[in-house]
C-alpha cells in the first residue's frame, strides 16, 4: 500500500506528472490517472486519494507555464474547469 496523499511531498508528485509526460513526448497527453497509479498502483485505494493532490500539482505547474491542462483538447483556465481533463507538455 502506497503512502497517505497527505504523507507524499508535493514535490514527488510533480516529479511524477513531469518524468510521465517526458516519456510520452512533445504532442502527447497523459492522464491524471495515470500519474495517480504511477505513485499509488492499480488499486483504486491506492490511486484514487492521488486524484486531488495530482490535480492541484497540475494546476501549480500550469500556472508556472510547465504543462498544459486540457479539456476536449482545448487549454482550460486552470482556477475554474471540471469534468475529464488530461496532461501534456506546453508547445
Amino acid at each position: 500500500m502506497s503512502q497517505k496523499p497527505e504523507g507524499r511531498p508535493p514535490e514527488s508528485i510533480e516529479q511524477a506528472i513531469l518524468d510521465l509526460l517526458a516519456q510520452q513526448g512533445p504532442g502527447r497527453t497523459i492522464s491524471p490517472m495515470d500519474v495517480a497509479r504511477a505513485l499509488g498502483s492499480d488499486h483504486p485505494d491506492d490511486w484514487g486519494p492521488l486524484m486531488q493532490p495530482v490535480r492541484r500539482t497540475a494546476v501549480k505547474l500550469m500556472k508556472e507555464g510547465k504543462l498544459l491542462i486540457t479539456r476536449k483538447g482545448r487549454p482550460v483556465d486552470p482556477d475554474d474547469f471540471r469534468g475529464v481533463y488530461r496532461l501534456s507538455l506546453p508547445a
